[in-house]
C-alpha cells in the first residue's frame, strides 16, 4: 500500500511539474517570438506616426546648387548629394519593401525652398520635406537642358539618385510620400474606446453589484439574475458584435451617426464587460468583514451611508482589479469591434466615425494576402507594455490604499 501510494504521488507530482514546464515554455516561446519579430519593426516614432502615407509634390524655381560637405554623423550607407546637401538611404520598410528615403537635409539646402504643387488650400505655400519620407521621383535638369528623373518609382537606388543630382544643373520638382505604417490613430482610438466603455460600464456594473450583494433579497429572482449574469459571461464576443449592430446601432443612428463608430463599439463593449465588473465587484464586497457594517450601523449610520462610506472604500482594491480586467479586455478585443467600429484604419479618429483599435489593426495588417508579421508583433508589444503599465499602476494604488487603511 505504501509503495502504491508513493508511485501515485510520484506520478501526480510528475504531471504537475510537466504541465507547469509546458505552460512556462509556451509563454516564453510566445513572448520570445513577439519581441524578436516585433522589435525589428518597432520604434517610438510609430506611436505618433500615421498609418497612411501622404503624397506631396514640391516645385523649385531653379534652386542654386552649392557645395555641401557630408556630415561625419552620416554612415557609409547614406548616399550624399554634395550639390544639394541632402542624404538618401535605401531602407527596408515595416511592410517588407525597400524605400528610398530622405535621411538628412542641410539647413541651407536649396531643397528647403520648395513650394507645394498639390491642388488644395496649401497650393503655392512653402513646403518642408520630412525626414524619413520616401522619394518617389525627383525631376532635374541636365546640362544640355533636358529633363530626367530618378527615384523609387524609377527603381533607383540611393547612390544612383545622389550621383544623378550631382551631375544635374538644377532640380525642377520632387514627389515624395510621408512615412507611414504607424499606430498613432489606432492608439488614440483605443484610448477613446477605453474611456467611453468604462464611462458606460463602471457605474452600471458597480451599482448592480451593490444591489445584488447589499440590498437584493435572497430569493429566486436574485438567483435568476445571477445565473443570467454568469451565462452572459460565457457568450462569445462576436455575438455581442452582432447584437451591437442589430440593437445598439439604431440608438446611435438616432443621434445622427449613420455608420459604425467608436461610440457604438464602446456601448457594445460596455454590455460585454458588465458580467466581469459585476462579478469582481461582488467578490470585493464579499471579503469586506460584516463587522464593518455592524459597527457603522450601531453608530447610527443608515444602510446607504454604510454602503458608500464604509463598505465601498474597503472594497476599492477589488473594484480596481475589476477595472484592470475590463481595460485588458477592451484592449485585446477584436471580434466584436470588427462589426461595430469597422476595420478601416483612421489616422484621425473621432467618436462618431469608424476607426480601429490596436487589436483590430493587428487583424487588419494580418488579413491581407501578404500578412505583415513584423508590424503585427510591434503592435502586440505596444499592447503588452500598456497592459503592464496599467497592471503596475493598479497594484501600486492598491498597495498604498491597503497601507493607509492598515495604519
Amino acid at each position: 500500500m505504501t509503495k502504491r501510494r508513493k508511485i501515485s504521488d510520484f506520478m501526480a507530482n510528475a504531471m504537475t511539474y510537466f504541465a507547469s514546464f509546458i505552460s512556462i515554455l509556451m509563454l516564453v516561446w510566445i513572448f520570445f517570438y513577439i519581441f524578436s519579430t516585433g522589435m525589428k519593426s518597432f520604434d517610438f516614432k510609430m506611436l505618433t506616426t500615421n498609418y497612411w502615407s501622404t503624397n506631396y509634390k514640391i516645385e523649385f524655381e531653379s534652386p542654386d546648387a552649392g557645395s555641401f560637405e557630408k556630415p561625419g554623423s552620416l554612415g557609409d550607407s547614406v548616399a550624399y548629394s554634395v550639390k544639394y546637401g541632402v542624404g538618401f538611404e535605401d531602407v527596408s520598410t515595416k511592410s517588407g519593401t525597400m524605400d528610398l528615403q530622405v535621411v538628412y537635409i542641410a539647413s541651407d539646402s536649396p531643397l528647403n525652398s520648395g513650394t507645394n504643387a498639390v491642388a488644395g488650400e496649401t497650393l503655392g505655400q512653402s513646403q518642408s520635406i520630412d525626414l524619413g519620407s520616401n522619394v518617389q521621383r525627383i525631376t532635374y535638369v541636365n546640362s544640355d537642358g533636358s529633363y530626367a528623373s530618378e527615384g523609387n518609382s524609377k527603381g533607383s537606388s540611393a547612390a544612383q539618385l545622389a550621383a544623378a543630382l550631382d551631375q544635374s544643373v538644377s532640380i525642377d520638382s520632387m514627389q515624395y510620400q510621408t512615412p507611414g505604417g504607424g499606430v498613432g490613430g489606432s492608439l488614440k482610438a483605443t484610448l477613446m474606446l477605453i474611456g467611453m466603455t468604462l464611462l458606460f460600464a463602471l457605474p452600471v456594473g458597480i451599482f448592480a453589484a451593490i444591489y445584488l450583494h447589499e440590498l437584493a433579497p435572497k430569493n429566486r429572482l436574485t438567483r435568476l439574475i445571477r445565473s443570467s449574469i454568469e451565462m452572459l459571461a460565457g457568450v462569445p464576443s462576436i455575438i455581442f458584435g452582432l447584437m451591437g449592430v442589430a440593437v445598439l446601432f439604431p440608438i446611435t443612428a438616432a443621434f445622427g451617426i449613420k455608420s459604425t463608430s467608436i461610440l457604438l463599439g464602446s456601448l457594445t463593449l460596455a454590455i460585454m464587460l458588465l458580467p466581469v465588473i459585476i462579478r469582481n465587484t461582488e467578490e470585493a464586497l464579499i471579503v469586506v468583514p460584516n463587522g464593518f457594517r455592524d459597527g457603522s450601523l450601531s453608530l447610527g449610520a443608515t444602510e446607504t451611508q454604510t454602503i458608500f462610506k464604509v463598505v465601498l472604500p474597503s472594497a476599492l482594491p477589488g473594484i480596481l482589479s475589476a477595472v484592470l480586467l475590463s481595460i485588458g479586455r477592451i484592449i485585446g478585443e477584436s471580434a466584436a469591434l470588427i462589426f461595430t467600429m469597422g476595420t478601416f484604419i483612421m489616422d484621425k479618429p473621432t467618436l462618431t466615425q469608424n476607426a480601429t483599435s490596436l487589436a483590430v489593426q493587428i487583424w487588419s495588417v494580418m488579413s491581407g494576402e501578404n500578412p505583415n508579421f513584423g508590424l503585427a508583433c510591434a503592435i502586440s508589444i505596444i499592447i503588452l507594455v500598456i497592459v503592464l503599465i496599467l497592471n503596475l499602476t493598479i497594484k501600486l494604488i492598491t498597495a498604498r490604499l491597503m497601507k493607509k487603511w492598515s495604519a
